[in-house]
């Protein structure tokens, strides 16, 4: 009698990323540094993308190769600019012929209480935390379909999940992430196209560094693991939804916020 259960080494093989080709927006700096590096140890090339800081990134992608013996790059994106968008896919495809993974990392906050929130603040975080996902995941997906293979990771938040006081912004942008990422799976899952998003807590970043230490004890007292993410164990998620272990997820929201939404 045969079975349907795959055997372990086969498991196994799934779990790699040898000979795929990553684009990581925002992908040298906190938690997207962190997915560049595994993606990047896990075999894949990967272009990871910077607003600042040029030689900071490319100092970045040079060590991925060294250490790794993978592909990698920095290139400078702005995720609201369809023009560069689709420039970078371009180079991509005559560098590298196909794209197989994007992961959507780019984002911004501007907190503040609604009563207080400027036009500006509303306009910048969901132009970019939501509509630049909107952009870059409609240029890739093209070619996805073309391969009929691809993996789209959006990178929300559990603001989006439970919402956050002085974040009426970014809870916004993150929630509507939820739902662009459910309904594109919706389109894409007849062309081997999966599309997730990952909504961390709260993790240790740049982007978090001007908290106050009340905020982030107010924070950590809604999170019953009583700690802060590392950026790792974000990523550790995200590389597994590149793979083929995770070919039948899709259009989920999965939160690794140590048990907040929980709370």
């Amino acid at each position: 009698m045969t079975s349907d259960v795959e055997s372990p080494e086969t498991l196994i093989e799934t779990f790699q990323l040898k000979g795929r080709v990553c684009l990581v927006t925002a992908g040298s700096k906190g938690i997207g540094k962190a997915i560049s590096e595994l993606l990047a140890a896990m075999g894949a090339d990967v272009i990871l993308t910077y607003r600042s800081n040029p030689a900071e990134a490319t100092a970045f992608a040079e060590d991925l190769k060294a250490r790794y013996g993978v592909r990698a790059a920095a290139r400078s994106l702005e995720v609201t600019d369809v023009t560069e968008i689709n420039k970078l896919l371009t180079d991509i495809i005559d560098e590298y012929a196909e794209l197989h993974i994007l992961v959507n990392n780019a984002g911004i906050t501007a907190d503040s209480l609604l009563m207080r929130m400027t036009d500006q603040q509303w306009d910048d975080v969901l132009e970019i935390n939501l509509k630049g996902q909107f952009l870059t995941s409609r240029a890739a997906a093209k070619l996805m379909i073309k391969q009929r293979w691809g993996r789209i990771i959006n990178i929300s938040s559990v603001v989006g999940v439970v919402g956050q006081a002085g974040q009426s912004n970014y809870a916004a942008a993150k929630s509507g992430i939820h739902g662009f990422s459910r309904a594109l799976a919706q389109e894409l899952a007849g062309r081997n196209i999966t599309v997730n998003c990952v909504a961390p807590g709260y993790v240790e970043t740049d982007m978090t560094a001007g908290l106050t230490s009340d905020q982030i004890a107010h924070i950590l007292t809604k999170t019953p693991m009583g700690r802060p993410a590392k950026a790792a164990e974000v990523a550790s998620l995200v590389g597994y939804l590149a793979t083929d272990a995770a070919a039948y997820i899709t259009g989920q929201v999965i939160n690794v916020d140590g048990g907040t939404v929980t709370a």
